[in-house]
């Protein structure tokens, strides 16, 4: 089974797509406002920063939920300085892309622990590593992201389960969309591969993160040369 955070839009949403139309496994795809039409019965709304409807969803679906690979797209930035960001803002940031990422895995871990079977994916960011002046908040819960998927890895190793890092680049696919032509194009320019990440690169990676038993607690930096 195969359960995306952050599925309604983005890389999300392109690789629950992805493995509808390319695998015989069960896909969720967990949304938060607008429900996607295609593959529309794939999709649960969830709150994942709400810790008791993660925990219903898991607790109504524990008997089927088996072989668990679970792929965190789910994520949000606030551009701004952070001296003149507001303060509220900023901590939805950190209580989407690292506490929500936390409350799935939390309630998802004992059930893979008793299998003996799990693949985590955690998407984190370029920007962990590259200095990027306004997104601190989204930088923040992307370096967290890095912390948080070692520990994890090393606390379940023995027990088949796997906990890595995908470290994204700039992508065809999501945050890039917001971003004005003549800046996406200033962005392209420094990356030593000269075009944006592949939609189908980043399929290929967390395939291989899948099916790979002896990568745990790593960070693949998918990002053309950037870092």
């Amino acid at each position: 089974m195969i359960i995306i955070t952050g599925a309604s839009r983005g890389i999300g949403q392109f690789l629950l797509k992805s493995f509808v139309d390319q695998t015989n496994e069960e896909v969720i795809g967990f949304y938060m406002n607008t429900k996607p039409k295609d593959h529309d019965e794939k999709y649960v709304q969830i709150d994942i920063t709400d810790l008791s409807q993660v925990e219903s969803f898991i607790n109504d679906r524990e008997n089927v939920l088996k072989d668990i690979t679970l792929i965190n797209c789910a994520g949000i930035t606030y551009n701004s300085f952070t001296h003149k960001s507001e303060p509220e803002q900023w901590r939805k940031v950190i209580d989407t892309n690292l506490i929500g990422t936390y409350n799935i895995i939390r309630s998802l871990l004992p059930i893979m622990r008793t299998q003996k079977f799990g693949r985590i994916i955690n998407f984190s960011s370029v920007v962990a590593v590259k200095p990027t002046p306004g997104i601190s908040s989204y930088a923040a819960s992307k370096a967290a992201l890095w912390g948080l998927s070692k520990s994890l890895a090393i606390e379940n190793a023995a027990l088949n389960i796997t906990v890595n890092c995908i470290n994204l680049g700039y992508s065809e696919l999501g945050m890039i969309e917001m971003v004005p032509e003549e800046f996406k194009n200033n962005i392209i320019s420094q990356v030593p591969a000269g075009i944006l990440c592949p939609p189908e690169d980043i399929l290929r990676t967390v395939n291989y993160l899948r099916t790979t038993q002896y990568i745990t607690g790593s960070s693949i930096d998918l990002n053309g040369g950037l870092t």
